[in-house]
């Protein structure tokens, strides 16, 4: 099916709908009426769609129970204790929405190396699909209570874009405080309404920067551009609505009220997931000649390698830059980062004698690469 616009989501097979701390929780209290609202959509959404949950608010609802200042957020053991008083909390509220449509919620808490890892990324979308399958609602959170700042996707809007590349989700909604994407400040004058994207360009990206806030929670318009790419990567529709109002799915689905951002690619399951990962090992930097080659669909060889920057084993995830710095894409490496040093800029001829066997195809092969 087709997603050109945003009434066409209603009719999404399956859908992914995050939903923000500053939506779900005020003054330390959960907005039990608006809450009541969404609960009532996703119940009319599940006559066509199966629908997930992403939902934040557990730290949040924490710290106000546990009487922490700064909303929970004053050092890393106050967020992760309020998020483990809160995520009881959550889970009550979504159970007892829920539960007044006859529908049957699911916790589901995961961490940034449950998406990151090949093997539990499978078994969090074998869960998913389960829980589907079975009629169930699934509310998917961050595990903030164990979760670090080196090892935490840090917002939802990126989870939310994972999760649905894990689920096999057509769309993703995020429910935000704005009505979109501006092409700038919404607050300056003559700030315009972008209603449809077709690719996140770097024109796009420079629309929102890391300080253009959409909510009290970690999210901003960046991370939201930044759930974006990962979704229209993987085929997957995302639009981003303003949720401060009751019923905010139906709506913004009315009124036609949002920003639509229609999939880009139809990339392999595999190449999708090496696409939405967040956290590479290291970095290899290649030569001008090298980043031509890729552009034309090549593999990352040693010929073209100029430098390499932390420690990675064979197959982990490293970030592959231009001359200049540019990102140009991520790949799984097949050397070690001591070995992609000891044969930088050597030819296959040379590789041998420096390394002590036949060197491989490639130090990272365009099978197992993807693109910025």
């Amino acid at each position: 099916m087709a997603i050109d616009n945003l009434p066409d989501l209603r009719s999404a097979r399956r859908l992914v709908i995050k939903v923000g701390s500053a939506l779900l929780v005020e003054q330390g209290n959960a907005r039990a009426e608006w809450l009541a609202t969404l609960a009532a959509e996703i119940a009319e959404l599940r006559r066509n769609s199966e629908v997930i949950v992403v939902s934040s608010g557990a730290i949040a609802l924490g710290a106000a129970k546990l009487g922490f200042c700064k909303g929970g957020r004053g050092s890393l053991a106050d967020a992760q204790a309020a998020a483990s008083v809160g995520q009881v909390e959550l889970a009550r509220l979504w159970s007892n929405a829920l539960d007044s449509h006859s529908i049957t919620a699911a916790q589901m808490l995961v961490t940034l190396g449950d998406l990151e890892d090949r093997r539990r990324y499978l078994n969090a979308s074998a869960t998913l699909a389960r829980l589907l399958d079975a009629g169930a609602v699934p509310v998917v959170n961050e595990n903030d209570s164990v979760a670090t700042e080196e090892i935490r996707f840090g917002d939802n809007d990126r989870l939310a874009a994972r999760v649905a590349q894990a689920a096999g989700a057509d769309a993703v909604v995020l429910l935000s405080d704005v009505d979109g994407l501006y092409d700038r400040d919404p607050r300056e004058d003559g700030a315009t309404l972008v209603e449809r994207v077709e690719g996140v360009t770097p024109e796009i990206i420079a629309m929102a920067t890391s300080a253009s806030t959409s909510g009290l929670g970690s999210g901003g318009m960046l991370a939201k551009l930044q759930a974006a790419r990962i979704a229209e990567r993987a085929g997957i529709a995302l639009a981003i609505v303003n949720g401060t109002h009751p019923s905010p799915v139906s709506r913004a689905f009315d009124s036609k009220s949002g920003t639509l951002f229609v999939p880009q690619s139809n990339a392999s399951a595999r190449k999708a997931w090496l696409g939405g990962r967040l956290a590479p090992s290291g970095v290899v930097t290649v030569d001008e000649g090298c980043m031509t080659a890729l552009e034309n669909g090549a593999s990352v060889l040693a010929a073209g390698v100029t430098g390499v920057e932390g420690e990675f084993a064979r197959g982990d995830l490293v970030a592959i830059h231009g001359p200049k710095g540019e990102r140009l894409g991520q790949g799984l490496v097949e050397y070690t980062s001591a070995e992609c040093s000891a044969i930088l800029g050597l030819r296959e001829e040379q590789q041998a004698e420096k390394l002590g066997y036949a060197p491989r195809a490639a130090v990272i092969h365009r099978d197992h690469m993807v693109h910025a």
